[in-house]
C-alpha cells in the first residue's frame, strides 16, 4: 500500500514538473512568434523600419517579461497575488514598449 501511494505522487510530481516545463517553454517561444511579426511585415512595406538594435530590445524586454511571468508562477501560491503581479508586469511592459515606440513620457530613451 505505500508503495502504490509513493509511485502515485512519484508520478504526480513527475506530471508537475513536466506541465512546469511546458509552460516553461511556451513563455519562451512567445517572444520568438512576436518578433517575427515585423520582421515579416518588413519584407512587404516601408512603413515598418526595425533595426538590428530594435529586435535586441524588443527581445529582452519579452523574453525577460516571460522570465519573470514564470518566477511569480512558480514561487507565489496566491491566486490573487499571482493576477496581481501579472497584471502590474504586463502594465510596465506595456509603457516601456510604448516610451520606447514613441516617447509618451518624453525620455532620453524614447525613439523620437
Amino acid at each position: 500500500m505505500y508503495i502504490l501511494t509513493f509511485g502515485s505522487n512519484v508520478k504526480t510530481t513527475k506530471a508537475f514538473m513536466i506541465m512546469k516545463n511546458k509552460r516553461l517553454v511556451i513563455i519562451l517561444l512567445t517572444p520568438l512568434f512576436l518578433l517575427l511579426i515585423p520582421l515579416v511585415a518588413m519584407q512587404f512595406t516601408d512603413q515598418v523600419n526595425w533595426s538590428l538594435f530594435d529586435f535586441v530590445i524588443g527581445g529582452l524586454l519579452l523574453f525577460g517579461t516571460g522570465i519573470i511571468f514564470e518566477f511569480i508562477l512558480r514561487k507565489i501560491k496566491k491566486t490573487n497575488y499571482r493576477i496581481a503581479l501579472c497584471g502590474l508586469l504586463l502594465i510596465v511592459l506595456l509603457l516601456i514598449w510604448a516610451e520606447l515606440a514613441v516617447g509618451i513620457f518624453g525620455s532620453p530613451f524614447s525613439g523620437k
